[in-house]
């Protein structure tokens, strides 16, 4: 049978160990705040069975009673990590109020009215309520899809709360062995040792939101261009194949335009390369206030972007075109001194069944368009359409099917 001290060693060395385990995650990735709470939950549940550690020799239950609390105030913490996580405001008022109850429920029943019953029951119910509260956040999905290390989290949490409610409800009716924190028999030992495995599984699950959450960082940060911070042309070509793929099927049209930013040489070539920079980023904000909730921008070379519209027709893909020749004509009207004034031209493509799934057949269509605009003398926008005009000013071209618009 393992004996008292060789469990609250165990307890004392597995917690230290997992506390600095996030100690080091928390200083390698810093932007993860809820491994910050995970950290101080951890080493405080070392804190906690090292201080109850101290029953072996005083022979007295007072060590308990800061144990005790302590290994409640570690929970709370663990459970502020979960709700940072998921981006939640921490509860500290909470927390501090349930260790503050759960020291001053343990000490009644010391000092008050001594009963290891109503101390074994308090701590219990203690212990087992702050983990309930996070398990509707670990089961859900806010980014559409189930996390497994959340879901680990929340199996383990629940199967602890179980094993706190045996043990509150084996003491209150006396089944099977009587438990103590001092006195440890087989069957009790088992248990402790079966909490002791389930905090270290729930950390795992914990661990393994982390490397979700970090993952999609970086998978978010390789589909952004770092320079404008919009879409890449990676991102672009991912959505245009979801898209033509959507499309196929529904036979619902979309819309693209490629946009050139005009005589990009020569604003790097005269002003520099930081002047050429800004003026990405720039036309990125201006093109931004033009678009709506749902359209795509990306950069996919030096100074050509690609937007894609969903589920627009040809007719809005123009209009968005104008309004941003327009907002690109109005800033350039307005600069002075030493800025750089910005035109852009833009070929409009729009989706249709001969393209099928292949969005390269689609950018050919609109680099065709954004090619008859830059020959037409730049600074507007032209379309690639075969389809009758969709409005009056727009004139065929005789030996390409491409509409052009100054």
């Amino acid at each position: 049978m393992l004996n008292v001290p060789t469990l609250w060693t165990a307890f004392v060395i597995n917690f230290l160990a997992l506390g600095l385990i996030w100690a080091y995650i928390l200083h390698s990735y810093p932007s993860l705040g809820a491994a910050r709470y995970w950290t101080a939950s951890a080493l405080a549940l070392a804190a906690g069975a090292l201080i109850a550690t101290l029953t072996i020799f005083t022979q007295s239950v007072i060590p308990l009673l800061f144990g005790g609390t302590m290994v409640v105030f570690a929970t709370c913490l663990a459970v502020m990590g979960i709700r940072r996580f998921y981006g939640k405001p921490v509860l500290w008022r909470y927390t501090a109020a349930l260790t503050a109850l759960t020291f001053t429920g343990l000490s009644i029943f010391i000092f008050g009215y001594d009963s290891a019953t109503a101390r074994i029951v308090f701590f219990s119910v203690a212990q087992a309520l702050p983990l309930a509260f996070p398990l509707k956040l670990l089961l859900s999905k806010p980014d559409g899809r189930a996390n497994a290390g959340a879901r680990l989290a929340a199996g383990v949490g629940m199967i602890i709360i179980g094993l706190c409610a045996f043990r509150a409800l084996g003491k209150l009716f006396q089944i099977g062995t009587d438990f103590s924190f001092t006195h440890f028999n087989t069957p009790q030992s088992i248990a402790i040792l079966a909490q002791l495995f389930l905090s270290m599984v729930c950390n795992f699950g914990f661990l393994l939101m982390a490397v979700d959450r970090l993952r999609n960082e970086v998978a978010d940060l390789a589909m952004m261009d770092d320079l404008t911070g919009v879409g890449n042309r990676r991102q672009l070509l991912q959505r245009l194949s979801e898209e033509c793929a959507r499309s196929d099927r529904s036979n619902q049209p979309f819309a693209l335009l490629v946009v050139d930013l005009d005589n990009f040489k020569m604003i790097n070539d005269t002003h520099g390369h930081a002047a050429g920079d800004a003026c990405l980023q720039h036309f990125t904000l201006m093109a931004q206030t033009r678009l709506r909730a749902g359209d795509l921008l990306a950069r996919t070379g030096g100074d050509e972007f690609c937007i894609m519209l969903p589920a627009s027709t040809l007719r809005e893909g123009v209009m968005i075109a104008r309004r941003i020749v327009e907002v690109c004509r109005d800033d350039a009207a307005g600069c002075a001194g030493t800025e750089v004034p910005l035109s852009v031209s833009i070929g409009v493509a729009q989706w249709s069944r001969d393209i099928g799934v292949l969005p390269d057949r689609l950018i050919a269509a609109a680099d065709h368009a954004l090619y008859v605009a830059k020959k037409e003398g730049r600074n507007r926008y032209a379309v690639y359409d075969l389809s009758p005009s969709l409005a009056p000013e727009i004139e065929p071209a005789p030996t390409q099917p491409v509409r052009r618009h100054a």
